[in-house]
C-alpha cells in the first residue's frame, strides 16, 4: 500500500540484516528444505528456518528477497495449522478494495491478462464475422475489462451486431456495477447490447444449477462464444465435476471457446512437488517483473504482495476443498477439452501478430517471448513458458 513508502515513492529501509544474506539459490533451497521439514512434521526445525528466511528476505529486495518473503509467509500459514488458512467467508471491503486495485496494477504492468484477453477477442471476433446477435458467456468476469476492445470492433462493422454478454461472479454489486460500466460504454458507441449478471458461489461444483439460469438460455439468432480465462483450474479439484460442466457446455453448440491458463503444475497431489514447481513458476514471474519495472513501483508492490501473494499462499498454505489454484500446464486441458469432445482450433496468424505488437508497443524487453504450440499460443519469460491462449 502507499503507506509503505515515503513521499518521493522511496522504500523504507530493510528490516534484517542484508551483509549477510544468503545468495539467491541458497535462500531458495533453504525455503525447499524448510518444505520438507514440514512435510516430515519436523515443525521446530521448520519453524527457526522460517525465522531465517524471513530475517534474510523482504517485500522491498531484489525479485529473490521478494521471492522467499512470499513463500516463507505461506510456509508460516501452513506450519499454523489448517485452521490459519481460510476462504474468507464474507468479504472485507478494504481487501476487496485492495484485491481489485491489485489485478487492475496486475493488467497494466504486466501483459499477462491482456495478452490472454487480445488473443481471446481477436479469435472470437474472427468466429463470429457475419453474425447478427453475438451472446458471450464470461465466466468469471471480474471488472469487463476485457471487454471494451472487442465491442468497438463490433461497433464499426456495418450493420453492427446486437451483443449480449452473460457475466459470471460471487459478488453480485461487482457484477451489476460491471454491468452498468459496460451498458454506457455500448450505448456510446451505439451498439445495442444486454448484460446478465450470473451468481456462482466460488465453491459451486454442481454445474446444473448454472445452466437452468434463463441467463445461459439461447435465443435461436443467437451465436454463442464462452470465454474461460483463468477460471477452469479452480475446479480442477473435482475432475468429473469438470467434465460434467464442460459437456453440458457443449450441449448449448457454441462457436468457440476461449481458454486462457497458467503453464504450471500447481495441482500435484504431494506437497513437496507442487512447493517446488509454484517457486520455480513465481521465481520466473518475480524476475520479468524485476526486469520491466522500477525498484520503487508501487504497482509492482502491490501486484506481488497482494495479487500473487494471496495465489502463492493457496497454493501452499490450503489444502484439501478450500485449496483452489489448481493450475495445470496445457498438456493436461488439451486432454481434458479433448475427452469433453472439443477440438482444438488454430488461431489465426493475424492473432499471433496481434499478441507480437502488444508486447513490443507496451511491455518492450526482450525477455518476453511468445511460442506457437499445438495451435495455440504461449507466453514466456526467458524461454520460460508462463501462460497459454487455445481456442476450441
Amino acid at each position: 500500500s502507499s503507506q509503505d513508502y515515503d513521499k518521493e515513492g522511496h522504500a523504507p529501509p530493510r528490516p534484517g540484516v542484508y551483509l549477510h544474506s544468503p545468495p539467491g539459490t541458497h535462500m531458495r533451497q533453504l525455503l525447499i528444505t524448510a518444505a520438507e521439514m514440514i512435510s516430515r512434521s519436523d515443525f521446530t526445525a521448520a519453524s527457526r528456518m522460517l525465522t531465517l528466511l524471513s530475517a534474510s528476505s523482504s517485500p522491498y529486495g531484489d525479485s529473490t528477497e521478494r521471492l522467499v518473503h512470499q513463500f516463507t509467509k505461506a510456509l508460516t500459514l501452513r506450519l499454523a495449522g489448517p485452521g490459519f488458512f481460510r476462504v474468507p467467508t464474507s468479504v472485507n471491503p478494504t481487501a476487496a478494495r485492495d484485491l481489485q486495485s491489485s489485478y487492475l496494477a496486475l493488467n497494466q504492468v504486466t501483459p499477462f491478462i491482456r495478452f490472454s484477453q487480445l488473443t481471446a477477442n481477436q479469435a472470437i471476433l474472427e468466429t463470429i464475422e457475419g453474425q447478427h446477435a453475438i451472446h458471450i458467456v464470461d465466466f468469471d468476469i471480474m471488472h469487463g475489462v476485457q471487454w471494451p476492445p472487442l465491442m468497438q470492433a463490433l461497433a464499426e462493422k456495418f450493420p453492427p451486431p446486437s451483443l449480449r454478454i452473460t457475466g459470471t461472479g460471487s459478488d453480485l454489486d461487482i457484477l451489476r456495477r460491471t454491468g452498468d460500466r459496460l451498458a454506457k460504454f455500448a450505448h456510446s458507441l451505439g451498439l445495442r447490447f444486454q448484460f446478465n449478471p450470473l451468481i456462482i458461489r466460488d465453491d459451486e461444483q454442481n454445474p446444473q444449477i448454472i445452466f437452468s439460469s434463463p441467463a445461459i438460455i439461447l435465443s435461436p439468432e443467437e451465436t454463442l462464444a464462452v470465454n474461460f480465462n483463468h477460471y477452469l483450474h479452480r475446479h480442477l479439484r473435482d475432475r468429473d465435476a469438470l467434465r460434467l460442466f464442460l459437456r453440458r457446455i457443449k450441449s448449448l453448440g457454441p462457436a468457440i471457446i476461449s481458454l486462457a491458463e497458467r503453464e504450471a503444475n500447481h495441482n500435484h497431489p504431494i506437497f513437496h512437488h507442487r512447493f517446488v514447481e509454484a517457486l520455480n513458476h513465481y521465481g520466473v514471474v518475480f524476475d520479468s517483473l524485476e526486469a520491466t519495472l522500477p525498484p520503487n513501483s508501487h504497482d509492482r508492490y502491490a501486484v506481488e504482495q497482494i495479487w500473487f501473494g494471496k495465489e502463492i499462499a493457496d497454493i501452499v498454505a490450503a489444502e484439501g476443498e478450500v485449496r483452489r489454484e489448481r493450475h495445470e500446464r496445457f498438456r493436461s486441458w488439451d486432454l481434458m477439452m479433448r475427452s469433453c469432445g472439443f477440438n482444438n482450433v488454430a488461431l489465426s496468424p493475424f492473432a499471433v501478430s496481434q499478441a507480437k505488437l502488444l508486447l513490443r508497443l507496451h511491455y518492450p524487453s526482450e525477455g518476453y517471448q511468445l511460442h506457437v504450440f499445438n495451435d495455440s499460443l504461449f507466453l514466456g519469460w526467458q524461454n520460460q513458458p508462463l501462460f497459454s491462449v487455445s481456442s476450441w
